[in-house]
């Protein structure tokens, strides 16, 4: 069987790695030959799959932040389509990306109409207050849809769509994570250290918009906490000059470091964050957090007053339990002396330290079980073949 999966941006290659190994686990259960190629990054080339292209470094949020990448993207979607010509799919997985995602199940509806088409992790329309134009491509384009939030399942079966829940993938993903004391030793952090992640960037656009904010809150904190040191794991190495610079201009007592970002996660006395996938993770640690996010100005107006797009929550933790258990700040909220304040609260406030932990309790029971790509895996293998029951 050739499995074609489509994604793209750092979070897509993570899920996409996680799927694609638990894909290979349930096809060797049932004596199945598997050949996925895709659209994705390194780690889905590690996990065993044959990149069309690499569509990491092409992501992007908003209108304008998206234009330089458009004839990149064309020329990506135009490769695919050459290749799938070639050498047709007899599944297609899209994962998350709405904007390469949506033309291309577009294009396989049309091209390859009796190939099953099932999305995993569907863009967060259910979110936001914006209509049923996305949502009607999403579900037009998708025989299946995987979801991971309850109510994002619960959403579009409400629109008839054949949708499953199945569970947050980073349950799975956090069995491998280190403990706070092994993550500490390892990256040799002292009992009397306070360390704070700072986690601003995983697209091209946030190293201009997030890091001048949140390094300027950074040196701030610094200056009322001796004791702190700040820990900078890269999404991308090539970002690594930029922020190294970045750290240098704000006088940063700071480490930038690659390939451990699960150890610095699990370390943290507390995370500095852009919202994402990245907020989960740290929930999942009991990690307090700080989460903000910035667009450029243009592109906020017009999603705010041309599109009239309201979104209740950004990051997934509130998303899940759809109230604020992290303090986020959105835009023009997002002020180093908002994000000082929050942070200094949750390093020296103990009862709101228990607090946002005992709100992550609760927001645990609805991320689902472990073994969530098993599970994804196994409703992929059993839609394009029933006669099989794994």
């Amino acid at each position: 069987m050739r499995i074609f999966i489509s994604t793209g941006e750092v979070s897509g290659d993570l899920q996409g790695s996680l799927l694609i190994t638990a894909l290979k686990n349930q096809a060797t259960e049932i004596g199945l030959e598997l050949e996925i190629v895709a659209l994705g990054g390194e780690k889905m080339a590690a996990a065993g799959a044959s990149l069309i292209e690499n569509t990491t470094s092409i992501g992007s949020f908003g209108l304008i932040e998206s234009l330089p990448f458009v004839l990149p993207t064309l020329k990506i979607q135009r490769q695919a389509k050459d290749f799938l010509k070639k050498y047709p799919p007899d599944l297609v997985v899209f994962i998350d990306y709405m904007g390469g995602n949506l033309p291309m199940g577009k294009y396989i509806r049309h091209s390859f109409p009796q190939v099953p088409t099932i999305y995993y992790i569907a863009p967060q329309v259910w979110v936001a207050s914006i209509g049923d134009r996305d949502t009607q491509e999403i579900i037009n384009i998708s025989d299946k849809i995987l979801a991971i939030f309850p109510e994002e399942a619960r959403y579009f079966q409400n629109k008839d769509a054949n949708a499953t829940w199945v569970g947050h993938p980073l349950v799975d993903r956090m069995q491998n994570f280190p403990s706070r004391e092994a993550a500490r030793a390892k990256l040799g952090i002292a009992d009397d250290v306070t360390c704070v992640a700072l986690l601003p960037a995983s697209r091209i656009q946030e190293l201009k918009l997030l890091v001048p904010v949140m390094f300027e809150a950074a040196r701030e904190i610094q200056t009322k906490m001796s004791e702190v040191h700040f820990w900078i794991p890269l999404s991308m190495e090539r970002y690594r000059e930029k922020i190294e610079k970045e750290v240098q201009k704000y006088q940063l007592r700071a480490t930038v470091i690659s390939s451990q970002q699960q150890e610095v996660l699990a370390a943290a006395d507390l995370a500095i964050t852009k919202s994402g996938t990245v907020n989960l993770e740290l929930a999942l640690l009991n990690v307090p957090q700080v989460v903000l996010y910035r667009l450029n100005p243009f592109t906020y107006w017009v999603a705010k007053n041309i599109l009239k797009i309201e979104f209740p929550f950004a990051s997934p933790p509130n998303l899940l339990v759809m109230r604020e258990i992290v303090p986020e700040f959105i835009q023009d909220t997002a002020t180093p002396e908002n994000i000082v304040q929050a942070a200094m609260e949750l390093l020296l406030n103990q009862q709101r330290q228990q607090q946002m932990k005992a709100d992550y309790r609760e927001m645990q029971q609805f991320v689902g079980e472990i073994g969530v790509c098993q599970r994804a895996a196994k409703e992929i293998l059993e839609f394009r073949m029933p006669e099989f029951r794994i």
